[in-house]
Parts: C-alpha cells; sequence; structure tokens
C-alpha cells in the first residue's frame, strides 16, 4: 500500500499535530506536469481493523488528491485533533463525536465507517448473560461497549449493580481475563478475538439493541464543509471507495491490518468477522445513533442530547450514492 502514516501518542497529540501539521493544504504536484495536489489529514486510531479504511485512501484517491494518515491512542484525541483543526478528518468512535457535538464543538459526522466491533467475552464456564450476576466484569468507561453491555444486561432483566465492574483500557482486556483479575468484559476487537483465541467464548450477542451495531464514523468540522466542499466531497468518495474496497478483498483488508500493526493473523481474522464496513447515513443509522446519544444523556455522558441535524450533514454520501 502506498500511504503516509504517522503515529501520535495521546498526551502530546495537539502539541505535536500543531507544531507539525497546518490541516488540508495544497502544493506543487510531484509529477512535473505543472498541477496542484491537495494533501488531506486524517485521523484514525492505531491497531484496530474496524478503522483501517485511511490505509486505503491513497491509493484510491482522485487524481490531484493525497492523504496523510496520523495515528492515535482514543478516539477522543482524534475529535479533539479534527475540532483543533490538526487534522482535516478523523475516522473515529461516534460517541466521541456526540460528545463533542453535545458540548457545542464543531463536529459533523459525514458518513459511517464500520459496524460491529463489539464482543461480550468470558471464562468458558460462564453459561449466558444471566451467568454475570456476581463476576467481575471489565468495561471501557463511556464507549460504545459500555452502552451495549448495560443496554444488554437490562433487556435480560439483570441489574448493573448485580456485576462488580471495572473501567480499563481496550488494550488491557485480554490480559485482564487471562490473568483471572476479570471473569469477562465488553470491549473493542481485537480485544474480543484476542481472549476467544486464549480459549474465552461469547457470552451473548452485544448487538440485539436499540443501538444496533453502530460503532464507528467519519467526521470533519462544518468549518472544513463550509470553506471546502469540494475537498470534503472527493474525500466521502474515497472513503466510499475504501469501506467498499474492504468488504469486496477482506483478505487485503487482513493482510493489511496484519502488515501495519504487527498483530497475529488468526486474531485479524477472527476479528474481521464481527467487523461490518459501511457508509451509508440511512435512517437505520441515524436512528441507532439517536438511541445511543439517547442512553449516554440518561447515564450522563451527554449534558444534552443532540438531534440528528446537529450530528450528520448527509449531503456528501446522498452526493455520492
Amino acid at each position: 500500500m502506498n500511504r503516509h502514516t504517522r503515529t501520535v501518542g495521546a498526551a502530546a497529540a495537539a502539541l505535536a499535530l500543531t507544531a507539525t501539521v497546518a490541516g488540508c493544504s495544497t502544493g506543487s504536484a510531484g509529477d512535473g506536469d505543472g498541477g496542484e495536489t491537495t494533501t488531506v489529514t486524517v485521523g484514525t486510531l492505531k491497531g484496530q481493523p474496524h478503522l483501517f479504511h485511511p490505509f486505503f485512501y491513497e491509493e484510491l484517491a482522485a487524481e490531484g488528491v493525497e492523504f496523510d494518515v496520523i495515528q492515535f491512542d482514543t478516539s477522543p484525541d482524534i475529535k479533539n485533533a479534527v475540532v483543533s483543526g490538526s487534522v482535516d478528518f478523523g475516522v473515529t468512535g461516534v460517541p466521541a463525536a456526540l460528545s463533542g457535538v453535545a458540548v457545542g464543538e464543531d463536529v459533523k459526522v459525514v458518513a459511517s465507517a464500520a459496524d460491529g466491533g463489539t464482543g461480550i467475552v468470558g471464562l468458558p464456564e460462564i453459561d449466558g448473560v444471566e451467568d454475570l450476576a456476581g463476576r467481575t466484569v471489565g468495561y471501557p468507561q463511556g464507549a460504545s461497549q459500555e452502552i451495549l453491555l448495560r443496554l444488554t444486561l437490562e433487556a435480560h432483566g439483570i441489574e448493573i449493580d448485580d456485576l462488580e465492574l471495572v473501567n480499563l483500557p481496550f488494550s488491557d482486556m485480554a490480559n485482564a481475563l487471562a490473568s483471572g483479575q476479570i471473569d469477562a468484559f465488553s470491549s473493542a476487537e481485537l480485544g474480543p478475538s484476542i481472549a476467544k483465541q486464549d480459549g474465552a467464548v461469547d457470552v451473548v450477542d452485544p448487538y440485539e439493541t436499540p443501538v444496533g451495531r453502530v460503532n464507528i464514523g467519519l467526521i470533519t468540522t462544518q468549518r472544513m464543509i463550509d470553506e471546502d466542499p469540494e475537498t470534503v466531497q472527493a474525500v466521502v468518495d474515497t472513503h466510499v471507495a475504501a469501506t467498499e474496497h474492504m468488504v469486496d478483498n477482506p483478505e487485503e483488508w487482513a493482510d493489511g491490518v496484519v502488515e501495519q500493526f504487527g498483530l497475529d493473523a488468526a486474531v485479524v481474522e477472527t476479528a474481521l468477522g464481527n467487523i461490518w464496513p459501511r457508509w451509508e447515513l440511512d435512517a437505520e443509522y441515524r436512528d441507532q445513533v439517536t438511541a445511543l446519544t439517547e442512553e449516554m444523556h440518561a447515564l450522563g455522558y451527554l449534558d444534552a442530547a443532540p438531534s440528528a441535524e446537529d450530528v450528520f450533514d448527509t449531503t456528501f454520501v446522498d452526493a455520492t450514492s
């Protein structure tokens, strides 16, 4: 794959990006024909197969558009970089985007990116979701996976207080289960697939709630939309092409994840079976995001529940489709 990538640590992300990236810029093309090239900066998460789209952008981009892919540690870091203008676009968790919109930050979801990527897994002796009562369960506070865990428990008549919840980073979940610190966890890939390679089992389907599989989206700012809608359309078109490429070429997607992040191929293969790349912002998707918004508001993670009109701009995916 032909791509430019950088990794920015969470603590230094804003400072480093402000110092080194001026956002979307135009310069002379390198092919000597006197044309110009627009360089677009895109943030994504490192080590995450369901946010891998930007690594295909460069090879699928329209003539005159190049991409600089910058890797972050967390979705809020990506959202903050987009809001500050340090990067032009971000492939990131929808809850991070909702958190920004809820406090009046300049964030717009201009395409979806991937559904799924969540697992509720546990020790082999756990016999269904009802058996989680009285057990120690890991979760990522404020993320989609906490919302899905709570809604799943509620659907099965289980009180959240019947569990001993432990807030853990995504990267620590599988190790915590393997070491006996927790009995189960609700988390994003690759944690569930790593745990299952080590003998863990799926406790329950996490997608049978009003939130469904909704997880990842492509974001930018209203400022970017107003100032350069042509570039926004070009990026969304490229994102659509990358998403469909991942669907049509799962082996290339898997190989790219393994190569880019140095991950175990068997774990990646398992994880990809739990991820559904997508780009549409259809009514069903928007309804699921609304359900996620309402649940985050009810739990106190959002001071206000923004409307779908505040969250989405469907102009560009509509033009693509």
